[in-house]
């Protein structure tokens, strides 16, 4: 694993999730009344529990992440970790924008497929890093398996 902490790598690799969370919110911040006014699907829940929920995953990804970067796993293959925890963080930012300002929903569905398809290949990698970084990650999973569910039911019903 790593022995000791380092609070400035540990602040910088929370920056990186925290980071990309506040860039999406600014650009959508005047689009999430959508949500109060469209038809959503069974066990929707209430829109204030998304920023509770995002704020615990953000802060996964962020742990998740320095764990890998602390690690003592070969460089290309953590190298190759940050590549996949990247680009599933740029899928991540993308669908909010997706969503809730071109409220292009049937495409949200199909990126959001995508979007699942790299955050298990992210706890692949991660995996083979560090086995806690991976599985810090697996919320974020199900998290977006259920996001799957309610923007699927909303292409469905608007």
């Amino acid at each position: 694993m790593f022995k000791t902490f380092n609070l400035k790598k540990f602040l910088v690799c929370l920056l990186i999730p925290f980071g990309a969370a506040f860039l999406s919110w600014l650009l959508t911040k005047n689009q999430m009344d959508i949500y109060s006014e469209i038809k959503n699907p069974p066990l929707s829940p209430p829109s204030y529990l998304f920023g509770i929920v995002w704020s615990v995953l953000y802060f996964l990804m962020g742990v998740s992440l320095y764990l890998v970067r602390m690690s003592s796993a070969p460089q290309q293959l953590k190298s190759l970790g940050y590549m996949i925890f990247g680009l599933q963080l740029a899928f991540n930012f993308a669908w909010t924008i997706i969503f809730f300002d071109f409220r292009a929903f049937n495409f949200a569905v199909v990126w959001l497929i995508m979007l699942i398809a790299l955050i298990a290949a992210n706890i692949f990698v991660f995996f083979k890093i560090s086995k806690p970084a991976a599985y810090l990650l697996v919320p974020y999973l199900l998290w977006s398996l259920f996001a799957l569910y309610l923007t699927a039911g909303i292409a469905i019903l608007n």
